[in-house]
């Protein structure tokens, strides 16, 4: 006679296959969703960067313009401008003393009094001899999609040279243009920053350079506005 079947023992046997195919499964979906996940992070990043290239230059080869526009970077303890923001504004007083363009348009944060970034990054030019007449001052850029935005609804720029390091140009120049202001890039990568803080910009960039894409397409949202401030009658 044949052996007999132990209906307990099958039923494991049964039991155990049916868990393996459910975490192969799991397992699956999960590498699939990951990958997606990376795909839909990284995606954006690359599309900008792609798009930025053409469009970005250095002091000495960008075509002449009417308007830069520097994009804020945080503060030291004391008030006055950190590594990075100070690069920008050297670059930006560069491009006004090599006769590339008329005006400065710093645009930063400025939501509480004791922290002022449009006005720490009008000090520092001044004091590199950038004449106060050129430059203008947006107290509500509280970040890179308000800047854009109201460079071109309230300041009336319809074209500019953006001026930031090239980690930022990409998500700068998406957002600009995709406002209708047409811009081309300036870096401003004088200075030799620490890899720490590279790998530390670029990462951060990854995050933000999705929630630009959201912003632009999905949530649109409206930055603080006002009553228009032209910085030339004409259009530009």
């Amino acid at each position: 006679m044949g052996a007999e079947i132990n209906p307990r023992s099958f039923f494991n046997d049964k039991m155990t296959c049916m868990w393996k195919k459910i975490f192969k499964w799991i397992w699956r979906l999960t590498l699939t969703l990951s990958l997606l996940g990376l795909l839909g992070l990284f995606l954006p990043r690359l599309m900008t960067g792609l798009y930025a290239a053409a469009r970005t230059f250095t002091v000495e080869t960008v075509p002449p313009g009417r308007v830069a526009i520097v994009f804020g970077a945080g503060l030291r303890y004391d008030g006055t401008p950190t590594a990075i923001l100070r690069d920008r504004v050297e670059t930006a007083a560069q491009l006004y003393f090599d006769g590339k363009v008329e005006k400065l348009l710093m645009s930063g944060d400025n939501r509480v009094v004791e922290y002022n970034e449009p006005e720490s990054m009008r000090r520092y030019a001044l004091g590199l001899g950038v004449p106060d007449e050129a430059i203008v001052l947006d107290y509500a850029g509280r970040r890179t999609y308000d800047t854009c935005y109201r460079a071109r609804e309230i300041f009336g720029v319809n074209s500019a040279i953006l001026v930031t390091q090239d980690f930022h140009l990409p998500r700068a120049l998406f957002l600009c243009n995709q406002f209708g202001l047409e811009a081309v890039g300036v870096k401003a990568d004088n200075f030799y920053y620490r890899k720490i803080s590279r790998l530390i910009w670029n990462t951060r960039e990854l995050l933000a350079t999705l929630g630009a894409f959201m912003d632009v397409y999905v949530y649109k949202p409206l930055p603080v506005l006002g009553n228009p401030e032209p910085i030339f009658a004409e259009t530009n």
